[in-house]
């Protein structure tokens, strides 16, 4: 692939290097970029959606350290597992495309949505995207953004589905698994936030981290022990490398990990359970970063055996998974490991459906209290994933195009909330580069991407166009999307969200909470 953009030899047996300055840039970053956002968004002690509103479904006030666990699994569905094993056959570049793309836009993402939903009583984005950029955006978006929810539940009842269909493959009970995990989603959802998602969440928050960091110190082990095999790029590893260019493949392979617009759908759950404004930045902006670690930990393991068998890059992620887990950690620990990923999807497929719920109610001005509302919102719901989930199912095709779809759909979501945000905080005379800047780059890579790829290049239908007029036009999609986005932020009026009176001095609970 001819382009400036693509992936480059340079790099060639960087691959240990690369990934210990990446995960020194990820702490770095979160005690320095994260700090200087925090200033801008300036989060204060005036009362949260969860103490106005309080309804004792989904605006309940939980603990700290329960809502940081909540939103990493919220959002580290399978994309930082998954994702990076597909995106680190693009080469050793991706040990600086996670840090760099999360510390200076996904997090940021994250954090600033996370504050926009908290300063509008827990809106969700669509309800957001409407009060910044208008209601003709708004109503193309909630359309969008609903389809990307559905196709998000679908997905993450396949794949976690299809890991657990893998430990015994004589037993045809792959669709006895996907009953399974599509009833605890509907039960998950019509239940208040801390009935079952606040109980288990912590425990199942335990079982990731305990997964990634045995990887993790596997592959130590196993690097001391024959340094030659840890991170050393072999010519069999390059000779695979992706011939696609790195910019936007890259970008939409990984979405977790690096920037995610499903994560601004997530959020709003979070924003109405959080006791203070104080906690955004580690709720936020920290369990990103946490995701970014978990992003690394896991692109290691694939650069490590992508090395070892570089015929595994001709196979599905999912048994490159499994090899990965065998391979560092034994059958039996290896076997735990899937079991966490496999929570990981769960955990981010409950949450989305629970999402569309709620956008649902939202924009219908439907109560949620009662549970005949949540009921009511939940059958079409329902019958729309299961139609999905026998489509997908109908063939390998049929499952590649609901992901890729996906993938794609999934950037349009951040490109769209960094919009929102970068008007968001002009209208509050706030600085608007931390957002424009990575709102900016990711208009470009999903207009470019759209533009760019066809089932001639291994992607979903497209336009096909050749790349550098795609990046021309897109170059000028994403100058007049910001043009809009910036006169909508400087001729909007001032907004400085209103503080009821007795939000002015802290509350005791406030007080302790923080």
């Amino acid at each position: 692939m001819s382009s400036l953009f693509a992936a480059e030899p340079p790099l060639a047996h960087a691959g240990a290097p690369l990934f210990f300055l990446g995960m020194a840039l990820l702490i770095i970053g979160y005690y320095t970029y994260g700090r200087l956002v925090e200033r801008i968004l300036a989060p204060d002690q005036r009362k949260t959606p969860g103490l106005l509103v309080n309804d004792g479904v989904d605006f309940v006030i939980l603990p700290h350290w329960k809502n940081m666990l909540i939103q990493l699994l919220n959002i580290a569905g399978v994309g930082p597992v998954i994702g990076v094993i597909l995106g680190i056959k693009f080469g050793p570049i991706v040990f600086l495309a996670i840090p760099l793309g999360n510390v200076f836009g996904g997090a940021v993402h994250d954090f600033v949505g996370g504050m926009m939903s908290l300063r509008n009583n827990g809106a969700n984005l669509p309800e957001l995207i409407k009060r910044t950029l208008g209601r003709t955006y708004y109503a193309i978006f909630s359309l969008f953004m609903m389809f990307l929810l559905l196709l998000v539940v679908a997905v993450f009842i396949n794949v976690p589905a299809k890991l657990l269909d893998g430990f015994m493959p004589e037993l045809p009970l792959f669709w006895v698994f996907v009953g399974a995990i599509f009833l605890y989603y509907i039960v998950a959802t019509l239940f208040p936030i801390d009935t079952i998602i606040g109980k288990i969440y912590p425990l199942f928050g335990l079982m990731l981290l305990f997964g990634t960091g045995a990887i993790l110190a596997s592959m130590l082990w196993f690097g001391v022990k024959s340094p030659a095999d840890f991170l050393v790029e072999t010519e069999a590893f390059h000779a695979n490398i992706l011939d696609q260019p790195v910019i936007p493949c890259l970008f939409v392979t990984i979405a977790c990990g690096i920037m995610s617009g499903f994560h601004a759908t997530q959020s709003p759950i979070v924003a109405r359970t959080m006791q203070t404004e104080r906690q955004a930045r580690s709720t936020f902006y920290g369990m990103m970063i946490l995701e970014g670690v978990i992003a690394m930990v896991w692109a290691a393991a694939g650069f490590a055996i992508y090395n070892l068998f570089p015929n595994e890059m001709q196979t599905d992620a999912t048994t490159v998974l499994r090899q990965i887990t065998d391979h560092f950690l034994g059958k039996q620990v290896g076997a735990a490991t899937i079991i966490a990923v496999v929570i990981l999807a769960i955990t981010s497929g409950d949450t989305a459906m629970r999402s569309l719920r709620l956008t649902l109610a939202e924009m219908l001005h439907l109560p949620q209290k009662p549970i005949q509302n949540r009921l009511a919102l939940c059958c079409p719901i329902i019958l729309i994933v299961a139609v999905l989930l026998w489509w997908s199912n109908q063939g390998p095709k049929a499952f590649a195009a609901l992901w890729n779809y996906f993938a794609w759909g999934n950037q349009v979501l951040a490109a769209s909330t960094l919009a929102a945000a970068t008007a968001w905080l002009l209208r509050r005379r706030k600085c608007p580069w931390i957002t424009l800047l990575p709102g900016a780059f990711m208009t470009f890579v999903v207009v470019s991407y759209i533009l760019w790829t066809s089932k001639a290049h291994g992607g979903p239908t497209g336009l096909g166009l050749e790349l550098n007029l795609a990046y021309f036009i897109a170059l000028l999609a994403t100058i007049l999307l910001f043009c809009v986005v910036w006169y909508r932020g400087k001729t909007g009026d001032a907004i400085e969200e209103e503080i009821p009176d007795q939000a002015q001095t802290p509350s005791d609970d406030q007080k302790n909470a923080s």
